[in-house]
């Protein structure tokens, strides 16, 4: 089955409204301003969390977020997902009981915009994790680049706000945004696993900061290549090194660093043929990270 790319959609009056101002010169301004609501997440009768979020895609958010955090393993099978406007929540419900109250125990604040949250031992699952060695040419990364960038986007008309792509080849899949990186990533993980999206050839984009918390979702969602226009935590490299994910920053223009994964690179660009950066992107992406 061939899947439709699911891309933003800039227009959809929920997600943002104009604001009244004024300018730098004192003259009335209209700017449209990203929404921020809650959304609390269940998982069958047990509440999990309640994250702030821009309020689309709620079940792919909910079901992506408790597969991030391992409170869903493979041999879980989601029965439904149940998501209620009025009150905000969203539930995820299995065939049988799970037990996330270890987990629920323990829980570290993250780095990520909005205050992302990871329960329990955050390097859960990455001990004995391969990372498929699927090669990926630095052909597709300037043309990804240049998609992303160029999409009508929630980021390109208010700021304030992620993305995150799932790409394959020269193809954009899925692109989610938020207010948190965070959650862009879970909305992805949640999309692929309810359309049997497989992750071994696939590449991750997004708008924000390689961190910790970006590697080990990418790590445990098996996609073996992240990239971002943004740089790099410490930690997060470290972590990037240790599961051999080809972790790559600052791609601006001709122009990008990777810290981990090299063998996976096929360089095949002819970097006299790409244009040099967009300095009105660059001046939005440096706004806005």
């Amino acid at each position: 089955m061939t899947l439709k790319p699911l891309l933003p959609d800039p227009t959809d009056p929920r997600l943002s409204r104009p604001i009244e101002g004024v300018d730098e010169n004192g003259q009335a301004k209209s700017v449209n301003v990203i929404e921020e609501r809650p959304l609390t997440i269940y998982l069958n009768s047990q509440e999990i969390v309640t994250a702030m979020t821009i309020g689309d895609y709620p079940e792919y958010l909910a079901l992506g977020f408790l597969l991030n955090q391992g409170m869903l393993r493979d041999s879980d099978t989601v029965t439904g997902i149940d998501f209620d406007e009025e009150l905000e929540v969203a539930v995820v419900r299995t065939a049988q009981a799970t037990n996330v109250e270890d987990k629920l125990e323990k829980k570290t604040r993250t780095s990520g915009c909005a205050v992302g949250t990871v329960f329990g031992d955050m390097m859960a699952g990455l001990e004995n994790l391969t990372l498929p060695d699927t090669p990926v040419h630095t052909s597709t990364f300037y043309d990804l680049s240049y998609q992303i960038n160029h999409t009508p986007s929630l980021y390109m008309e208010t700021g304030a706000i992620h993305g995150t792509a799932l790409c394959q080849g020269l193809e954009v899949l899925a692109y989610m945004e938020d207010v948190g990186r965070h959650n862009a990533v879970d909305k992805i993980a949640g999309w692929m696993h309810l359309n049997g999206v497989s992750s071994e050839d696939k590449v991750l984009y997004t708008t924000g900061r390689l961190t910790s918390e970006m590697v080990i979702k990418t790590s445990l969602m098996g996609i073996p290549t992240l990239i971002s226009r943004s740089g790099f935590t410490a930690w997060g490299v470290d972590i990037a090194r240790q599961v051999g994910l080809t972790l790559i920053g600052r791609m601006r223009g001709k122009k990008f660093t990777c810290l981990s994964g090299q063998h996976r690179l096929v360089y095949d660009q002819d970097l006299s043929q790409v244009p040099d950066d967009d300095k009105k992107m660059r001046r939005k992406g440096a706004q806005h990270e």
